[in-house]
């Protein structure tokens, strides 16, 4: 995981910002399978981003127990009660997604400060839907939600936002969800409850749609350099630990649905499915050795997964086999991995497992 090209996108996302646009860089899923703290702490260190988003209450705790103390938004909705409490406690910005949630919400903050208030009052974003049919309130029911939080002495009314579900593929509808999103926030601010803070667009909704950038932006794939222009800031690598010449004919793998079609030189690395290899790659994926392409061939197992370097014969146990990344000339995007899969890089990334060790690199080291 390379830190200083994780600081560069940034960099680079808030210089083609407006100053005045505020940026909170999600970190759900462990920071996209990169490793939320850690990611999280080079951002803070950047001095581009304002706040972090995550997805739960326990997402929000790891980052407080890393010592990190910036704004960090729950952008999921909160149940049980005692998770709302939590988030009181770790000083987490929670999400109104309804009007029993506002209500829920408020009951924790009176009940988290009681008689001997304190200065600091739970902060809350309302969640609009506009269009992408999963959590949110719709409008002008969403008036309602507003009022209640704004009524609630013991919470911040901070911020109002909703989710583009198009904003990479589809102009109209997302051009559709920012008009109804612009016009709950002219309501709002005629019943004078807008809030200080309204964001809406993700990193595709951030950079293909200036007008959609309204107060603040949550940017996540081109963070990460996931998007044309910025700089991919994970490689997946192992290494060839077993090598052997098979003749042709030769089953590989379960099943043995795979058969050497000719005398072959066939790699074994110690990577499957139960590391984040999509088993979904099988006899579709390449892997980078020595700077060259070898197939995956086989079924792609839970520990393990075989490749034929028959292309490159000076290959030996030891090398090193690139997944995700670059060696030599040559490159396999988290995009194309997917594309094999018949899935998305967001779900390549966020299935890398925990027992996959994670290096960070700062100025080459």
């Amino acid at each position: 995981m390379d830190l200083d090209a994780l600081q560069s996108n940034l960099r680079r996302l808030r210089r083609l910002l407006p100053k005045r646009v505020s940026i909170l860089f999600v970190v759900k899923a462990d920071g996209y399978g990169h490793g939320a703290v850690r990611v999280s702490k080079a951002a803070l260190e950047s001095g581009t981003i304002d706040g972090l988003g995550v997805s739960s209450v326990e997402e929000g705790i790891l980052l407080r127990d890393a010592g990190l103390r910036r704004p960090v938004l729950i952008l999921g909705s909160l149940y049980p009660f005692e998770s709302t409490l939590a988030a009181v406690r770790y000083n987490l910005s929670v999400t109104a997604a309804s009007f029993d949630g506002a209500r829920l919400i408020a009951q924790a903050a009176r009940r988290a400060y009681g008689p001997a208030r304190r200065f600091r009052r739970l902060r809350c974003h309302l969640k609009l839907d506009t269009g992408m049919g999963r959590i949110g309130v719709s409008w002008p029911a969403g008036l309602k939600v507003a009022e209640r939080l704004a009524a609630a002495k013991d919470v911040d009314f901070a911020g109002v936002y909703t989710h583009f579900s198009s904003a990479d593929s589809d102009s109209e509808s997302t051009a559709e969800q920012a008009r109804r999103f612009r016009e709950a926030l002219r309501e709002l601010e005629g019943a004078g409850l807008r809030p200080r803070l309204a964001h809406a667009a993700n990193s595709a909704g951030a950079l293909l749609y200036p007008e959609a950038r309204f107060d603040g932006v949550r940017p996540g794939l081109a963070a990460y350099g996931l998007w044309p222009g910025f700089k991919p800031a994970l490689s997946l690598k192992t290494r060839i630990v077993f090598l052997k010449n098979m003749k042709a004919g030769m089953p590989i793998s379960y099943g043995g649905r795979y058969k050497t079609r000719a005398a072959s030189k066939i790699a074994t690395l110690p990577i499957g499915y139960a590391d984040g290899l999509p088993r979904a790659v099988s006899g579709k994926g390449q892997v980078l050795v020595r700077g060259r392409r070898c197939p995956i061939v086989g079924a792609v197992t839970m520990d393990m997964t075989m490749i034929d370097v028959s292309s490159v014969p000076e290959a030996c146990v030891g090398d090193e086999a690139v997944l995700i990344g670059s060696q030599g000339s040559e490159q396999i995007q988290a995009g194309e991995l997917a594309a094999w899969a018949g899935t998305i890089s967001y779900e390549v990334l966020t299935g890398l497992k925990s027992r996959v060790p994670r290096v960070y690199l700062r100025e080459k080291k």
